[in-house]
């Protein structure tokens, strides 16, 4: 698939390439960033050349991930997201704010714009986010974002070769008043 451009009131989201190498190496010196993610640490120049270069054009190409850089539409990155196609119709999304643009709501803003392509535009029947446990950051946008918490997954993600709990939410299309490609029946309460 080719990458696409997606705009929202505030935020511009389009693929990043090598002019943005030098803006995710920067952002990704985050302390928190390279704690919370699962991004190499340290986090070196040769990193982030791989990332916009390499590992960001393959997704597309193979329609196993779609990335997103979050830029205000003066071209200041704030974030990066991505979703990661995990079985038919479900991806999981993963995200991270520049540490300069945290709180403004951005995140939240691109998620729910990324959300809503992926149901519309691709299908997809539900989006999962993971966080580990304790990253409250993570989870506030998740919710902010209309996700529904499910649970904690024990020893539910792998980072940087350690195992970790994490908590697990999802966000299907009704969530956003959006047609179901898949017919759901949920439990009845």
């Amino acid at each position: 698939m080719e990458p696409v451009t997606l705009t929202t009131d505030r935020l511009v989201l389009r693929t990043v390439g090598p002019q943005d190498t030098d803006a995710v190496y920067a952002a990704c010196q985050d302390p928190d960033i390279q704690r919370w993610t699962t991004i190499p640490s340290p986090y070196l120049p040769g990193h982030a050349r791989d990332f916009t270069e390499r590992m960001v054009p393959d997704g597309w190409a193979s329609d196993t991930m779609f990335t997103f850089g979050v830029f205000l539409p003066g071209g200041d990155l704030t974030g990066m997201l991505g979703l990661t196609m995990r079985s038919p119709g479900t991806a999981e999304i993963g995200f991270w704010a520049a540490k300069e643009h945290r709180g403004n709501g951005y995140v939240t803003e691109a998620a729910l714009a990324v959300c809503r392509w992926a149901f519309t535009e691709r299908k997809i029947d539900r989006v999962e986010w993971r966080a580990e446990t304790g990253n409250t950051a993570s989870r506030a946008v998740a919710e902010r974002a209309g996700f529904t918490l499910e649970g904690t997954l024990r020893a539910g993600l792998d980072n940087k070769g350690v195992r970790r709990d994490c908590w697990i939410a999802s966000l299907l299309p009704s969530d956003l008043t959006l047609p179901t490609p898949t017919p759901y029946l949920p439990t009845p309460t």
